[in-house]
């Protein structure tokens, strides 16, 4: 980085926490777990949380939008918070306000009320991602953010792999409720063990003093609140809504798109920022953005068509299917301890191309799914397409943070975990509108063959209305319904021709990039610059 190569004048003593990093790594790692894994969990128990409020599916979609929407909002301003109140205070009032809002959400017993205990409850959550990662940044030197931020990791990819699992055997044995009370002894014994272990260094003390004197950017705020709000409700709700063809979401699109534009002209030419996109000078942070972006996607995005794969067109429950995900969550816990212990060890630009490579094989591995796929194998393909995630997450993670000044590591961890949520987002509902749209083209192709003429469909017709006869049906109905059968099977062949052709193309993109790492410099070992010589206030 052009950072890291800058002559700097003498450093001042290396801070160091007063407790041991490892057992402040585990207590941010705690509310993280919490948080992932209410997320998880609460996708499962949907249908049961609206027939008990008495809702339809889409108002309970409201349960999970409302969740995105305000934790999306509070992501990229997190670290602007932090810097303004001091992060350890900010991030223990985030788990403060995650696990209330967790009470108050199992004890909502209206859809209203459930909406905005989610809605308190995301902002809660966005604001802890970012804090934890800053939090190991500083607390850990550059040599061992990797084993760190594997912890951290751990904690990521457990979570969602147990959570339907978990969420199921919940929502069937107790209620609902549960799930978000389960949150609470977590929440506390975190907030315990934050106040006793977490601590603010003395740049980010110095920051906090320095910022008290600063005008607060309430444009900017309001900007930012608006926009990313607006985005994030096009993106969830827009393929619901046939996009453009909704007046709706054609407002929301274009309101997102001014406000966010006007907003980085903003805070571009603002003496003190909400969000500091001048750090995307920098080519190796620039560069580590974009790839959260797309991991983003790419995590996010399988997540979601693999279930509803299993769900849709295997007959999967929804316990079932989180039992095919459970495997490769452990899969990954393995690979997240490798990949933390070889950073050190191994050039983590060519840790990150063989990850890229390697989910990219593992994505086009899925292409082979069809509908008498057997659980083993879809366990097992899974499992596969998941090992080069770390190799990815780990050195990204960890790049982020190299040759950028101490008191802007809050603004890193804020827009990098943004960049991956923001990918998620739009991955999920590109892949979404995809599938419809795909399957509407494949379902019409299959159409065209399906004709009387045809032998292969006058075989299958008369195939089935002779089974159905065997089994006392008349001549007549038998045909009837071979034709019906006829229809749904062509229904689920175009559906699964739609999966295959989404895992070809987010495998082709995911191939393309795999080369984008070698654009980021290696930071300089040998030379630690000064951060308040390098752009502190």
């Amino acid at each position: 980085m052009a950072t890291a190569t800058m002559t700097a004048p003498a450093m001042p003593a290396v801070w160091k926490p007063h407790h041991n990093p490892w057992a402040i790594a585990l207590t941010v790692t705690l509310a993280t777990f919490m948080e992932v894994l209410d997320t998880s969990i609460a996708n499962v128990a949907l249908p049961h949380i609206a027939g008990t409020l008495g809702a339809s599916s889409e108002e309970a979609t409201w349960v999970l939008t409302s969740y995105l929407v305000s934790s999306a909002i509070v992501l990229p301003i997190s670290g602007w918070l932090s810097d303004r109140f001091g992060r350890k205070r900010f991030y223990m009032t985030c788990v403060a306000l995650f696990t209330i809002c967790s009470f108050l959400c199992g004890i909502a017993n209206t859809l209203p009320l459930l909406i905005i205990a989610r809605i308190l409850q995301g902002a809660g959550g966005g604001g802890l991602a970012p804090s934890e990662q800053a939090i190991l940044a500083d607390t850990f030197p550059v040599e061992k953010r990797g084993q760190a931020f594997a912890v951290y990791g751990m904690a990521v990819v457990i979570a969602p792999a147990i959570g339907p699992t978990l969420g199921g055997w919940i929502t069937d044995n107790f209620n609902w409720h549960w799930i978000f009370f389960i949150n609470i002894p977590v929440g506390l014994l975190s907030l315990w063990l934050s106040n006793r272990m977490v601590e603010d260094p003395p740049h980010l003390k110095r920051r906090r003093e320095q910022a008290k004197h600063l005008r607060v950017d309430f444009m900017g705020l309001g900007l930012i609140s608006l926009g990313v709000g607006c985005l994030e409700f096009t993106l969830d709700r827009g393929q619901e809504k046939d996009w453009f063809g909704d007046p709706m979401i054609t407002t929301f699109a274009i309101l997102a798109a001014a406000t966010l534009i006007f907003f980085a002209w903003w805070e571009w030419r603002h003496p003190d920022p909400i969000v500091d996109l001048k750090l995307l000078k920098n080519r190796n942070f620039g560069t580590a953005v974009f790839l959260q972006l797309i991991l983003g996607m790419v995590l996010f995005g399988s997540t979601v068509l693999i279930p509803q794969y299993l769900q849709s067109l295997l007959g999967y429950t929804a316990e079932r299917a989180g039992m095919v995900l459970s495997p490769a969550g452990f899969v990954m816990m393995l690979g997240m301890a490798i990949a933390g212990r070889s950073l050190g060890k191994f050039d983590p630009r060519v840790m990150v191309f063989f990850g890229y490579v390697a989910t990219a094989i593992g994505i086009y591995n899925l292409t082979r799914l069809d509908l008498n796929t057997a659980f083993g194998t879809v366990t097992l393909w899974r499992m596969l397409q998941v090992i080069g995630l770390p190799f990815i997450f780990i050195p990204i993670s960890t790049l982020n943070y190299v040759g950028v000044p101490s008191n802007k590591m809050n603004q890193i961890s804020s827009l990098s975990n943004f960049a991956r949520n923001l990918g998620g987002s739009a991955g999920t509902a590109l892949l979404t509108t995809y599938l419809a749209r795909s399957a509407q083209v494949h379902q019409a192709n299959l159409a065209a063959h399906a004709v009387p003429g045809s032998v292969p469909y006058r075989l299958y017709m008369d195939s089935m209305k002779e089974m159905m006869v065997a089994h006392g049906m008349s001549a007549a109905n038998a045909s009837q319904m071979a034709v019906g059968q006829a229809y749904q099977q062509m229904l689920r062949q175009a559906s699964m021709l739609g999966y295959k052709n989404a895992f070809f193309i987010l495998s082709v993109v995911i191939l393309c990039l795999s080369p984008l790492p070698f654009i980021m410099r290696l930071p300089n070992k040998a030379m630690k610059p000064d951060p308040e010589a390098l752009g502190g206030h």
